[in-house]
């Protein structure tokens, strides 16, 4: 032990002192262990045994750890002090003699200032007093020109001024060099936190050779920068002294002047460079610089976090350094080695007050420092925590921003986003019949979403995502990328109990979308169709450009429109553009035929270069035969480059116009591959094959054809024979035809259309497939059941005889466009009808509207449903009368916009009213509609529809004599206008009369608005639908008799996909409404009259949906067994009738005979499908010019000058009381039969 002890107290050292030669001992051992490094301890353990050489060996075998455990690494080349003398004090010495001897200075020169301000005051006011008195001013009273020095001391105090202000701005982050500056310092400094994050794994103090030193280069270069900006800082500083006490102020006094020491002394001194974390409390201030943090609840969460982390971080460094050196007045003998990370943890656990002991302070400086920390920890940790907490919790879950995935497009949805809206839209938009849908989904709504739409949210999470946020607020709009977006859709709370309210919230966010990026496509729904003349205010809104808004008001009367026309029609188009997926039966059902049709669904496709030069009617008829495709319409490209719309949606437009090179098709199909076969048919490759599956795409290249060559397929194809037989491209035809094409480069239409010039000038020989009539002008017509083949090419060139007769320049016949019938506005009293009245008149073939409203209901906007059944495409004498039975409060209100419409009467009173319903003759009406104005005034969804449910079941249960059916029966004078007995024989609507004997209200035909889905099983009492059933397989819907605006939700996907498709079905739906029509009656929310024109009339020859019935007439004999694929052929080449559906006895599949007369829909055929006697065929029928000829003194005797003040009415009435006897009256017999007719115009 004693020689352990010698040897420890540096005894045998050979010679030496007792203290040097235990320093050398300690150094030569330390140097052994440890290469290149000094104990710390030596010193005091040179100190202790200089007074005594002999030490106990217990000391020595306590100090021994000490010498292994404190070491400085020291460099040999380094002249560091030999003795391990500590260095601390010097670097604290530079930051205390900088910061107090700035703050002496400073507070010096404030005090000679002040001394000298106070000595010199009164002198100066001396002085300024005789420069007064000896007469500053001249004789002339100018003043004196301003002394020399006074100019100097001016300009050096614009020169002063001018240096602090470039500091200010430097410092200040007003421009961008500032912004820079600032950044840059917040950097460096987390830079040199880094570095100290780094050196705290050493020693406190140790020996460092600055130029070997990395790190105290860096260290050193960003010190020097801080320098530089504390004097910019000093410059730009209006209270030196408040600047010199700032916290920023005091970071760098005990952190940059350490850093020159270092290089002085070369050696390192961690110190108090964890200050630089102090730094972090101004993390805020820059991200707000960087236009990061915008919202108050972001600066909030930013501040808090940087106060706490930098405080905590602080702490931590003081505990790191008092502790790991140890207590000056203990000779540094009570420290203890704890890392950084440690302290951290030390001072986290110690301001939660938890305190586990495991590791803990033991210097008196740390524990006196962790009495106060504690005090002001806790409370930070207990206020701040809660509060950073709060404020993450509160922060929008949904409140990111959207990243746009390359090569993918996106559309925002908007609006009325709930559970049912954004289900029925995935449905629909995301179905598996359409191509792959490479579209994500962005749903924007200021409100999160519920557990269930959440849910629906992460089903489709690969497509859809969701964010909170308004449209109104352009952040919002930034933050899903609107500019980038596809498009935009806006979907409107169909339920609400104020539509107009709804629309004008959403045309504010058109407004909002359009100013903040005016090219962005955007669909959006409408709930009233005269809100939409709003839209059109907005300066970008163009629908030319794929802006379209859905008025769900307008389409759904005009689909109960169309089905006044032709039952069952508003649920076969509901289906075409509804995605449903196939659901196959086995059964031999009625549900088997509607699910099979259900399936198809509207679609367009450029068409082939092999159907150019062919007619319509012969290229329908090949898609049908050989491609199993039904096309109905085609996008028609007119020539005249100054017509208003180059391109016109065209619905079985006749065999007069041919396919051009890409035109585009609307086919009605299953899915969309089934399409692509009118893309892809080649008549070279394809022309052989039976099965359509195998037409794709063929790799041959398809040689341009001459003129002649096009035009003699064209005819040949035509007329059914091969090119070599076919004799109508005479010699003579060709030779002009090939010097016109030597011309002229003509256009496919106009090759085609000389040809069957020709060939109509050379062939005047009937044709097989077109029947035709002579006129006694020796020119072609068409009859009721001929072909309009040979008409003229454009109906403005060779007027009929029909629109000559009604080119009268003094009646006003049509509206200003031509497209529907029109009359001088009239007084409602004009056309109310007492129940007696209504009694008295034999009605039959009339619609009749049940309308529930009162004073203060909202308008659904009746004119949508009065507009398709007056369309001009129908003859005067063919328009059914319309009824309606209602509130007449509620009605007047409804007039303005029905006033210019013929043959409209009003029964005041209720629908609930049988003795109303009889006295309008309910059982002999063609339809009867039931709507409600009522419907959303409701919560409780289920009886939304109440009143609706209840007047159709009342209608249903009444009975009634059959002795006016007898009557009907028998006589002419009541057959339905339209449906008249002195039509052609021939005419394809030839057995289109309805029973005529109704003895239970069962059998009328009725069709019922419903709001709720749900409520659809109340209508039909024998029915087995189950509650939970969709709609469209319910038993109502698939006949025709229910219709709920909720089908009309998947236009807004069908619609982005394929705008055309909306155009298509408002062609169809209202009956010819045009965006200048809308335009017209957004100025004057009423039809304009207009003289009738050849422009205007060649605006009624369009086709129009019609029923055409197979028990008798020219296709009789295919009712019976017969092929739809025959009936289908058979009516387009004769009559240009283009078929697309059926409507079916529902218990037609039966053996056993049925009492029942309900059917239902089956869309589109196949070929091979077998026909019964009592079906019904939906057909496209083409505008007839003769059907008016017969009625002509009877269609518009009421159109005269003079019958603006008649009471009009196209029914049969005796006349009425004495108090009406005044009122004039036009008298005609019809069929002997003498009843008085009432024109009320």
């Amino acid at each position: 032990m004693a020689n352990g002890g010698g040897g420890g107290g540096g005894s045998s050292s050979g010679g030496g002192g007792g203290g040097g030669g235990g320093g050398g001992s300690s150094l030569r051992m330390s140097s052994n262990i440890h290469a290149n490094h000094l104990s710390l301890d030596a010193s005091s353990s040179s100190s202790s045994s200089s007074s005594s050489s002999s030490s106990s060996s217990s000391s020595s075998s306590v100090h021994e750890p000490k010498m292994d455990a404190l070491i400085i690494p020291v460099t040999m080349e380094v002249p560091c002090d030999s003795r391990g003398q500590r260095m601390w004090w010097a670097f604290l010495a530079s930051s205390m003699v900088t910061f107090f001897g700035g703050l002496f200075i400073i507070l010096l020169w404030r005090t000679l200032k002040y001394l000298w301000t106070v000595c010199c005051h009164c002198g100066g006011k001396t002085k300024e007093a005789q420069k007064i008195n000896n007469g500053s001013s001249q004789a002339d009273g100018t003043l004196k020109p301003v002394d020399e020095k006074e100019e100097v001391v001016a300009a050096e105090v614009g020169w002063m001024t001018s240096v602090k202000d470039w500091a200010g701005v430097m410092i200040s982050a007003q421009t961008l060099t500032g912004r820079v500056l600032v950044v840059l310092v917040f950097a460096l400094s987390i830079g040199a936190l880094v570095i100290y994050f780094i050196d705290s794994s050493n020693p406190i103090e140790s020996c460092q050779n600055f130029y070997k030193d990395f790190t105290l280069q860096i260290d050193m270069a960003f010190n020097v920068f801080f320098l530089l900006y504390f004097g910019l800082r000093f410059i730009a500083a209006n209270d030196k002294l408040w600047f010199w006490l700032e916290v920023n102020s005091v970071v760098d006094f005990f952190t940059v002047p350490p850093v020159f020491v270092s290089v002085y002394l070369n050696r390192s001194w961690l110190g108090l460079r964890f200050l630089r974390a102090l730094r972090l409390i101004q993390f805020s201030e820059i991200l707000q610089f960087l236009n990061i943090l915008k919202t108050s609840n972001s600066i909030k969460l930013v501040n808090l976090l940087s106060i706490f982390i930098s405080t905590w971080l602080t702490a931590a460094g003081f505990i790191h350094l008092v502790e790991n050196s140890g207590d000056p007045w203990e000779n540094f003998q009570n420290n203890q080695a704890l890392t950084y990370w440690e302290c951290v943890y030390l001072l986290m656990v110690t301001m939660s007050t938890v305190g586990y002991g495991d590791v803990y302070a033991k210097t008196t400086l740390g524990r006196l420092f962790m009495v106060f920390f504690i005090l002001g920890g806790l409370a930070m940790f207990a206020s701040y925590v809660p509060e950073i907490i709060e404020l993450i919790g509160n922060r929008k879950k949904y409140g990111g921003s959207y990243s746009a995935v390359s090569g993918r497009k996106h559309i925002v949805v908007c609006g009325h986003i709930t559970l049912e809206s954004v289900s029925n839209f995935l449905k629909d938009f995301l179905h598996k019949d359409r191509d792959d849908v490479n579209v994500e989904i962005v749903f924007l709504h200021n409100i999160s979403p519920n557990l269930e739409l959440e849910a629906l949210f992460k089903r489709h999470f690969t497509q859809v995502e969701f964010y909170q946020g308004s449209v109104l607020n352009p952040h919002d709009l930034a933050r899903v990328k609107i500019e980038s977006a596809d498009a935009c859709l806006i979907l409107a709370n169909k339920y609400c109990a104020d539509p107009d309210a709804e629309d004008a919230s959403n045309i504010m966010r058109v407004i909002s979308i359009k100013n903040y990026h005016p090219k962005i496509r955007i669909i959006t729904q409408m709930l009233q169709y005269h809100n939409k003349a709003h839209l059109l205010n907005i300066p970008s809104w163009n629908w030319k450009e794929g802006d379209d808004a859905i008025c769900l008001a307008e389409l759904k009367l005009g689909f109960i429109a169309q089905s006044c026309l032709a039952q069952g029609l508003s649920t076969m188009l509901a289906n075409l553009f509804s995605m449903r997926s196939f659901i196959k039966i086995e059964e031999d059902t009625w549900q088997k035929y509607y699910l099979e049709g259900v399936s198809n669904e509207m679609y367009t496709e450029y068409l082939s270069s092999a159907f150019v030069g062919l007619s319509f009617p012969t290229v329908c008829e090949l898609c049908f035969v050989k491609l199993k495709l039904l096309m109905i319409a085609i996008e028609y490209k007119s020539a005249n480059r100054e017509s208003r719309s180059r391109k016109r949606i065209l619905i079985n437009p006749g065999n007069h116009l041919k396919i051009q090179e890409g035109t585009l098709g609307f086919f009605i199909a299953s899915d969309a591959k089934e399409v692509k076969r009118a893309f892809f048919y080649c008549k070279a490759c394809h022309d052989d094959i039976t099965d359509p599956k195998r037409i794709k795409k063929c790799g041959c290249k398809r040689p341009k054809m001459s003129i002649y060559k096009r035009m003699r397929r064209a005819c040949c194809f035509d007329c059914g024979r091969s090119e070599r037989d076919c004799s109508c491209m005479s010699g003579r035809v060709r030779a002009n035809v090939d010097t016109l094409g030597r011309a002229f480069p003509l256009s496919p239409v106009s090759v085609n259309d000389c040809a069957t010039s020709f060939r109509a000038f050379e062939d005047e020989q009937p044709s097989t497939l077109s029947p035709k009539k002579k006129q006694r002008n020796g020119g072609m017509r068409n009859s009721p059941s001929s072909s309009p083949k040979l008409m003229r090419h454009d109906p403005l060139l060779i007027p009929g005889n029909d629109q000559i007769d009604n080119m009268d320049s003094n009646v006003k016949k049509y509206d200003s466009t031509g497209m529907f019938h029109w009359c001088a506005p009239k007084e409602i009293e004009k056309v109310i009808l007492t129940r007696s009245e209504a009694a008295m008149t034999v009605l039959s073939g009339h619609v009749v509207v049940c309308i529930f409203g009162d004073v203060s209901s909202a308008l659904i906007g009746l004119r949508n449903l009065v507009m398709p059944l007056r369309a001009s495409n129908f003859h005067y004498h063919e328009l059914k009368h319309i009824v309606f039975v209602g509130s007449i409060e509620y009605l007047k209100r409804e007039w303005e916009t029905l006033h210019n419409f013929p043959k409209v009467s009003i029964l005041p009173g209720t629908p609930l009213s049988r003795a109303d319903l009889r006295a309008v003759n309910i059982n002999l009406c063609d339809m009867c509609v039931i709507l409600s104005a009522n419907q959303n005034n409701i919560d409780d969804t289920s009886l939304q529809d109440k009143e609706c449910i209840l007047a159709s079941l009342n209608i249903k249960s009444m009975q009634f004599d059959d002795s006016i059916g007898v009557l009907q029966a028998n006589s002419q004078g009541f057959t339905p206008p339209g449906m008249d007995r002195s039509s052609p024989d021939n005419s394809p609507v030839h057995g289109m009369l309805r029973q005529p004997s109704i003895t239970t209200g069962v059998n009328i035909p009725i069709i019922t608005e419903l709001v709720n889905d749900t409520n659809v099983q109340f209508l039909d009492q024998d029915d087995d639908d189950d509650p939970d059933t969709e709609l469209y397989l319910t038993q109502p819907f698939a006949c025709g008799t229910a219709f709920a605006v909720s089908v009309l939700d998947s236009l807004m996907s069908a619609t982005y996909f394929n705008d055309n498709i909306l155009t298509l079905i408002r062609t169809l739906v209202t009956g010819g409404a045009t965006p200048e029509l809308e335009a017209l009656i957004a100025e004057e929310n009423a039809l304009r009259g207009g003289y009738s024109t050849p422009q205007t009339l060649a605006n009624r020859d369009r086709c129009r949906v019609a029923q055409l019935a197979l028990l008798d007439g020219p296709f009789a004999d295919l009712g019976d067994g017969g092929c739809y694929g025959d009936l289908f052929c058979k009516a387009l080449k004769t009559y240009n009738m283009l078929c697309f559906g059926i409507y079916r006895l529902r218990d037609a599949h039966l053996s056993t005979p049925s009492q029942c007369t309900k059917r239902y829909v089956i869309t589109n055929p196949p070929y091979e499908f077998e026909l019964v006697p009592t079906d019904l065929i939906f057909c496209l029928m083409q505008f007839d010019h003769n059907a008016g000829q017969s009625r002509a003194s009877l269609s518009h005797s009421s159109h005269s000058s003079q019958s603006s003040s008649k009471k009009s009415s196209s029914v049969h009435s005796i006349p009425s009381t004495a108090n009406r006897q005044n009122r004039p009256k036009s008298r005609e017999s019809r069929d002997k039969q003498k009843y008085v007719q009432e024109e009320r115009l």
